[in-house]
């Protein structure tokens, strides 16, 4: 294994890690206060911990068995949209906004998360194919994600609403969908390309 092999072995197992200890604190926080959009990136943080950690096991493997996992992963990336779904049912049979403050200081602590994975793995989103590609496209979009939650936050501050969650958290499953599209489409080509 090359040594730009071995620094990106370290560094996404560094975020698998970072993206793990930080679902722990969003879910919490999330079933505290009742947060559409804090769930659904919570349990995005979940799924970009098992992407890395998946991505860390298959470096070393060959190019087509390699994209048959980044084949799976795009499915994975569609698993924080089902959770969704189940949370905004829960959502309008209670329609209580959440709490503001803690909405937006939660957000913020995974804004600061996400970017420094994405800032760890931008050396290496070409590298590796579409299982790189995978966990930098799932980085950046949390980041994006984050700053949308804390819009949320002070929309639902000023308006007392269940909306501005509900919204961000559709937009969060909307951009996991498209990021499993690109990862797909990837794969799929790697998979061509690698066939004897």
């Amino acid at each position: 294994m090359s040594t730009l092999d071995d620094q990106l072995r370290h560094a996404v197992r560094l975020v698998a890690l970072f993206n793990l200890a930080y679902f722990g604190i969003e879910f919490a926080v999330a079933t505290r206060i009742g947060s559409v959009s804090l769930f659904a990136d919570s349990v995005d943080f979940l799924e970009d911990a098992a992407v890395n950690f998946l991505i860390f096991a298959a470096l070393g493997w060959d190019p087509r068995r390699r994209a048959r996992v980044g084949m799976a992963l795009s499915a994975i990336l569609l698993a924080p949209a089902l959770a969704l779904l189940w949370t905004l049912w829960q959502k309008f049979n209670l329609p209580v906004p959440p709490a503001p403050v803690p909405l937006s200081l939660t957000a913020l602590g995974a804004l600061a998360v996400n970017l420094l994975c994405a800032f760890r793995l931008v050396t290496y989103r070409h590298h590796g194919g579409s299982l790189t590609k995978a966990a930098f496209l799932s980085a950046r979009n949390d980041a994006f994600a984050n700053i949308a939650i804390i819009g949320a936050a002070l929309a639902t501050a000023r308006s007392h609403s269940i909306w501005p969650d509900i919204v961000v958290g559709l937009a969060i499953a909307a951009m996991n969908m498209d990021a499993a599209r690109k990862v797909w489409e990837a794969a799929r080509d790697e998979h061509r390309t690698a066939e004897p």
